[in-house]
């Protein structure tokens, strides 16, 4: 199983980004799927987490308004876009898979984990 993400950068505060996740080696449908981040110093958190069949969507409230999950289960991909970045957006981008119930927040709960892309956000 692996799940690769992709589509960080280096970007000014404003701007927008879109992160991909692609998996293979599981059936993507099978797993409700979310984004952390961790900044450095601090601890992973939760970003947002979308449905199996993408029909409902979590936001942690840093987001809201601003990040936008999205998935493909025929292309096995999961997408965060994100719009409005904020210097403090900047952190190491996870993607992360779960068969557990959806919208749970903590890491734990969740299974498979990418290998992070980097968001850094200049003011």
């Amino acid at each position: 199983v692996q799940l690769q993400a992709s589509g960080g950068g280096l970007v000014q505060a404003g701007d927008s980004l879109r992160l991909s996740c692609a998996a293979s080696g599981l059936t993507l449908s099978r797993y409700n799927m979310a984004w952390f981040r961790q900044a450095p110093g601090k601890e992973r958190e939760f970003v947002t987490t979308i449905s199996r069949s993408g029909s409902s969507t979590t936001y942690a409230d840093s987001m809201k308004g601003r990040a936008t999950i999205a998935r493909d289960n025929a292309k096995n991909t999961v997408y965060l876009q994100m719009d409005s970045l904020k210097p403090e957006d900047t952190a190491v981008y996870y993607c992360a898979a779960s068969n557990t119930y959806y919208g749970t927040r903590r890491a734990h709960d969740y299974d498979y984990w990418g290998q992070g892309t980097l968001v850094t956000v200049s003011s």
